[in-house]
């Protein structure tokens, strides 16, 4: 559970030698520790668009600001990053993550601060010796080889959102153990936390971080939940999704699959073991298989059912970027 705290955040710009060192210092990306990646491999966590955590029906609704009830989820699988309030969907966003060999952690993180024109450490790891830079090197925020971009909201233990470097990395496994945005939604998602938790920045200020290289650190003295789940099987809203297993964790099994079906409600009686293959066969690492679970009951899966693409296409993508 959280700590309770005063609902109020404040900003603060660092000059100076003595907060240049401690922008260095929280700038620090480490490798994952062996134990976290042995629980990204080991934990299961549900979806919280699956009919069993909404009871059917994910509500969707306009954001408020100062409406201080927020939260944050994100499917690894899906892609697919959702920023709540009050328990209902305010706005959903297309990810990247974490490759196979340095992957987000999967649990309960929580996003403590934002920052704009963040600079970045290298950490001590062969990832890094393809970007040209040292480990332990300071790389400024306008330097080309940052990859973390316009800003970084960190989740603790070095994992962060932070800015993806082009629009393929988005439903993509491109990051050192991170998740990576449009700069568009990294910019809407960080604001719309603002507005929410009545943050004591002036929008000015926010406007001028984004024109310039200057960096500005925006601290939550209450922190935003972030839940971090990996979640192939998914029944939501009455729709059977199977996402790719992206990690390799063996999720997408035809007993998994059946169980699922069967907490969530649905009559699998004309489900053989041999359609639910076809079915989980049919997907690839770039598409998810959808169903309407009435076709399940009917013996239709097969019949009914639809390949398509994980996220939107290239062309909106980059329209989103250019926002």
């Amino acid at each position: 559970m959280f700590q309770l705290k005063t609902n109020r955040w404040r900003f603060s710009r660092r000059n100076g030698a003595a907060m240049f060192m401690v922008l260095v210092a929280l700038s620090t990306m480490t490798v994952p520790s062996r134990s976290a990646i042995a629980q990204t491999a080991a934990d299961l966590h549900e979806s919280e668009r699956s009919d069993r955590v909404t009871g059917g029906r994910v509500e969707a609704a306009d954001f408020e600001a100062n409406e201080k009830e927020i939260r944050v989820s994100l499917n690894v699988p899906s892609f697919r990053l959702t920023l709540w309030q009050n328990g209902k969907e305010v706005k959903s966003y297309f990810v990247g993550v974490g490759v196979k060999d340095y992957p987000i952690y999967i649990g309960q993180r929580e996003a403590n601060e934002i920052i704009w024109n963040p600079a970045w450490i290298p950490p001590p790891s062969a990832w890094v010796s393809e970007r040209n830079v040292r480990p332990g090197e300071f790389i400024k925020a306008s330097d080309p080889r940052n990859p973390l971009g316009k800003m970084k909201i960190p989740l603790g233990d070095s994992y962060l959102i932070h800015q993806a470097a082009k629009t393929t990395d988005v439903g993509s496994l491109v990051s050192h153990g991170c998740v990576r945005m449009l700069r568009s939604d990294l910019y809407d998602l960080a604001e719309k936390i603002v507005a929410a938790r009545s943050a004591e920045v002036p929008a000015n200020s926010i406007a001028a971080a984004k024109r310039s290289s200057r960096t500005l650190v925006v601290r939550l003295e209450e922190p935003v939940p972030v839940d971090i789940n990996y979640d192939t099987l998914v029944v939501e809203d009455g729709i059977l999704h199977i996402y790719p297993d992206v990690y390799d964790r063996g999720m997408n099994e035809p007993s998994r699959l059946r169980t699922e079906l069967r907490s969530s409600g649905v009559d699998v009686s004309n489900l053989d073991d041999v359609t639910i293959r076809k079915m989980l066969s049919k997907v690839t690492r770039r598409t998810q298989f959808v169903v309407d679970k009435r076709s399940i009951e009917e013996g239709r899966a097969l019949e009914d059912g639809r390949l398509i693409p994980l996220i939107r296409t290239t062309r909106a993508m980059k329209a989103s970027k250019r926002k």
